[in-house]
């Protein structure tokens, strides 16, 4: 995976990225997606859980209120948002998920960069205009797990 910035025009073709970005990601990984309220973040999550074959679009939703949703044993999606301090990201055994095989997807992880994996995937989405949003991938990861 390389560090690159697209844009995409609407909310198809931002699913649409998610999917193909699937493809680019190791088995085990830390995907932070960065980004204000309504600037993409769970469209996109949306499409990498579709790429990765875990569940359809339609059945991908922010977990802002359960905090963690679990799509098979290989995908998860956490949203931080509702979280003030590390010690209750702690408490929701984040360490045991990030240690599993998994992909896991985290919204809002940037708030929490001392719990967050040094070697991960930051995705950082920005509204420009109604629809159009500038999505810079940005990997951190060691030279064995970039493919």
């Amino acid at each position: 995976m390389k560090s690159r910035t697209i844009r995409t025009q609407s909310e198809e073709e931002t699913v649409a990225l998610g999917e193909s970005l699937a493809a680019e990601l190791p088995a085990k990984v830390a995907v932070l997606l960065i980004g204000n309220l309504g600037a993409g973040k769970t469209t996109l999550a949306k499409g990498i859980v579709k790429g990765l074959g875990a569940a359809h679009p339609d059945e991908v939703s922010s977990p802002t209120f359960t905090l963690i949703h679990e799509y098979g044993p290989r995908v998860y999606h956490v949203d931080l948002y509702r979280l003030d301090r590390a010690e209750q990201v702690a408490s929701i055994g984040l360490d045991e998920i990030f240690d599993r095989e998994a992909v896991v997807l985290v919204e809002w992880g940037e708030r929490f960069p001392e719990l967050m994996p040094e070697e991960r995937v930051e995705i950082t989405l920005r509204s420009v205009g109604d629809r159009e949003r500038e999505i810079v991938i940005w990997p951190r990861m060691n030279a064995n797990e970039r493919k």
